[in-house]
């Protein structure tokens, strides 16, 4: 008997312990950033022990799942409420965990059939939907808001003003985009990987696909990574800590690639208005905390603090980083104008990602007889990209950048090449 049919007997037979293993791991992950994040950030204290609801719609949403709000105050009342974020820290740690978990048993195999990657990826996603069913359900709750001090309370009580906030999932459809989820955290594993195993079909585009989105995955990593040691310098150095750490553990991505965005000349239109705010940095805020929908790039942020231009030196250096991983990751065969064309349909897709889920949406109102903002209560934040202006900047980035990445990446030696005599 070969070797390989004793591996592959052993893969079958030990299949799903390690499918177990990836999904638990990676709802666990995510579990465990979503309670630091939000004990950070305050939420432990939240009424009628609605903290461990609070983790698990968390979790819901960052893997793509539909929580839906709904607020009550009584009959001479009526509430507003509305919420649509993700958290992508938990987002980023659980799709690190899982992808690591699905490409462990294949590190050692240089084809995999299609049945064979199909199969891990089944089992893997009956444990993670079956997990996700889980904090689906657990994700519901109905808590009642504190209205401020007693004159306020006492008004309450006086007009039967109850304020109560409730949250629950559409558990079907959080099922569908939780699985979706899932499948593209799979497939972009095998795409990033180099010794990931793939069909034999698709052997003829990894020269091409693969080095493109293992630049773009360090790209955003580097972006977080960059991210991660500034807001420890500003807990060091300027207090605050606390709110700085519940940024980092549920919303740092949220914040670095918004920026990084900003970086390549993109707008984002949004508007702050009441209590709700954007933690770091404080420009961000101030632009767009006015009477009106603001434009939020890099002139009208320069107009608060002129250091912001200093995020063009920035992307162009992360940009032409990823372009020399990328070129150095190709074919030598490969021409500078293909490294060009490739960077730049990856900084598209990118990018375009990046506008999807980087969107926000809070509301939260409350009116007594027709009195609206009652006790400070209201508040709007939106943020929402231009998106075409922003997917032009990106393929002009990624054409100049990947050209001079591939120029830097001609010497170096590729893996496989024999020096020329």
């Amino acid at each position: 008997m070969s070797v390989r049919t004793l591996h592959d007997q052993a893969v079958s037979r030990h299949g799903w312990v390690q499918a177990v293993a990836a999904a638990l791991a990676g709802l666990i992950a995510m579990v465990v950033m979503a309670v630091l994040g939000l004990w950070a950030a305050g939420a432990s204290d939240l009424p009628q022990g609605a903290f461990p609801q609070v983790v698990a719609a968390t979790v819901v949403t960052a893997v793509g799942g539909t929580v839906e709000l709904s607020g009550s105050a009584g009959g001479l009342a009526d509430t507003q409420v509305g919420l649509t974020v993700t958290p992508l820290s938990v987002t980023l740690v659980g799709a690190l965990v899982v992808g690591a978990g699905f490409l462990r048993p294949l590190r050692h195999r240089a084809v995999a059939g299609a049945p064979e990657l199909a199969g891990w990826a089944v089992r893997i996603a009956v444990v993670w939907l079956l997990g996700l069913l889980g904090l689906a359900l657990a994700a519901r709750k109905t808590f009642t808001v504190d209205l401020g001090d007693d004159t306020l309370s006492e008004l309450g009580e006086l007009f039967g003003v109850r304020p109560k906030v409730g949250f629950t999932t559409d558990v079907p459809l959080t099922l569908l985009l939780g699985l979706l989820w899932l499948a593209a955290v799979l497939a972009l594993a095998l795409l990033v990987s180099r010794g990931a195993p793939l069909p034999a079909r698709l052997l003829r585009f990894q020269e091409s696909v693969r080095p493109a989105a293992h630049a773009m995955v360090v790209l955003l990593l580097a972006c977080v990574a960059l991210g991660l040691v500034i807001a420890l310098v500003v807990a060091a150095t300027r207090g605050r800590a606390r709110e700085t750490f519940a940024v980092i553990l549920l919303g740092l991505p949220n914040l670095v690639w918004l920026v990084f965005t900003i970086g390549l000349g993109a707008t984002w239109n949004g508007h702050v208005e009441g209590p709700f705010g954007l933690p770091m940095p404080h420009v961000l805020d101030e632009v767009l905390r006015g009477d009106d929908t603001a434009a939020l790039n890099l002139s009208s942020m320069a107009e608060y603090d002129g250091r912001v231009w200093w995020l063009v030196v920035v992307d162009a250096v992360l940009l032409l980083g990823a372009a020399f991983v990328m070129a150095a990751r190709s074919p030598a065969r490969m021409r500078a104008w293909q490294h060009a064309v490739h960077m730049a349909l990856a900084l598209v897709l990118t990018v375009l990602t990046l506008c999807l889920i980087g969107r926000i949406t809070a509301h939260y109102g409350l009116s007594v007889l027709g009195v609206n903002d009652l006790a400070g209560l209201s508040g709007d934040l939106f943020l929402h990209p231009d998106i075409w202006p922003a997917l032009g900047l990106a393929a002009l980035w990624g054409l100049v950048t990947g050209f001079l990445g591939a120029l830097a990446a001609r010497p170096v030696h590729r893996r496989g090449e024999t020096p020329s005599p």
